[in-house]
């Protein structure tokens, strides 16, 4: 019989806060009153499929929409359910759109005190933007998210998934995880590949 993880993808019921995973990775989110809505960049159509169906199990309306340099926008509809990831990631952002003057900082998106990674928030940005090489895999961040670099690094070793970060100039920003032992880790917290991931993309723990 396959051991539980406690991390991984059956450990909980799907929930908005999984999106975390997208937020620590490029993900962004905006409020608007008591709503908020998440959107991430995707570079390839397989993404699309996972992300819009999983955040369907989480009670959450989804579209997408194609961009002029070949990638695809994915974006939830405004909701209450995703305000507390909100309220938690964003700093410096006034409470309703229309408030917004141009004037005082912008809102800038930070991983909240006690952040941490388990096998749903790590599936997300997994199908989001993690990127397969032959030593190992990447998992993308936001380019301008300097505030969760730290902490996403940290919070993937206190799981068993210590990474290398790289930077721009190395290919990133991104965390590299390789070594058979990191990514059998990898693989068991993310579960089984979702159907419309080519299996190419999917870690199996062989490295």
């Amino acid at each position: 019989m396959r051991q539980l993880s406690l991390f991984g993808t059956e450990a909980a019921d799907p929930s908005p806060a999984d999106l975390a995973g997208l937020l620590v990775g490029p993900g962004e989110i905006v409020r608007m009153g008591g709503t908020a809505r998440l959107s991430i960049m995707v570079d390839a159509a397989w993404r699309v499929h996972v992300l819009v169906a999983e955040l369907a199990t989480r009670g959450l309306a989804a579209n997408w929409e194609a961009t002029p340099d070949g990638r695809h926008l994915v974006r939830t509809s405004y909701t209450s359910a995703l305000a507390p990831l909100a309220v938690a990631w964003l700093r410096g952002q006034p409470e309703q759109a229309g408030d917004r003057t141009g004037v005082g900082p912008a809102p800038v998106k930070r991983p909240p005190p006690g952040f941490h990674l388990n096998g749903r928030r790590l599936r997300l940005w997994l199908a989001a933007a993690g990127v397969a090489e032959p030593s190992g895999h990447l998992l993308r961040l936001g380019p301008d998210d300097g505030p969760c670099h730290g902490p996403a690094g940290a919070a993937l070793a206190a799981v068993g998934l210590t990474a290398a970060f790289l930077d721009v100039g190395a290919g990133g920003p991104a965390y590299r995880i390789t070594g058979r032992r990191r990514l059998a880790r990898l693989a068991e917290l993310v579960g089984d590949r979702p159907a419309a991931a080519p299996s190419t993309q999917w870690p199996s723990g062989v490295s």
